[in-house]
């Protein structure tokens, strides 16, 4: 794909932006991309997934020795090649190395499954009601522990109007 900037070059930046409801993709160069004050490195150096990643070359040294697969059998890319990219080959490397995706998934995000919104009905009965608040309450403490008092204000007052005046 050509950078839609200056046509030349290959694109190597692929933002998509929602503006006005409509979302706009643009794909430009490196040099397009910095030009527009773009950051243009695969992987920032402050990312905490950099960090983690670093961290498991204790653990994938000692499982590796337990007998372990070194590599995924599908596309050949092995444990020292995730942690340098901090990205998977293929589907199969998640089977490959659950392991130590299990552990990483449960540090970045505080648990290894996804607990998303539930659909309430406009009238929800009181059991469904109390276990939505408690939901929020158990989230509530979680923004504060982290300090995203913006967040925990929300949260707050989703909890104000689902509670009975």
């Amino acid at each position: 794909m050509t950078c839609h900037n200056c046509g030349s070059e290959k694109a190597v930046v692929h933002l998509t932006q929602i503006v006005d409801h409509e979302m706009r993709t643009l794909h430009l160069c490196e040099r397009c991309a910095a030009e527009k004050g773009l950051e243009t490195s695969t992987v920032p150096e402050n990312f905490p997934l950099t960090d983690l990643l670093a961290q498991l070359g204790r653990e994938e040294r000692s499982t590796v020795a337990d007998g372990s697969p070194s590599g995924c059998a599908f596309c050949g890319l092995t444990f020292q090649q995730f942690k340098e990219s901090g990205r998977l080959g293929c589907p199969h490397c998640w089977s490959t190395f659950e392991g130590h995706l299990r552990g990483l998934v449960r540090r970045i995000h505080g648990g290894s499954q996804h607990v998303g919104k539930v659909y309430l009905s406009p009238d929800p009965t009181v059991t469904e009601r109390e276990k939505r608040v408690e939901t929020l309450r158990k989230k509530l403490v979680r923004a504060v522990e982290l300090e995203d008092f913006e967040r925990a204000a929300e949260i707050r007052d989703e909890i104000r109007d689902m509670e009975p005046a």
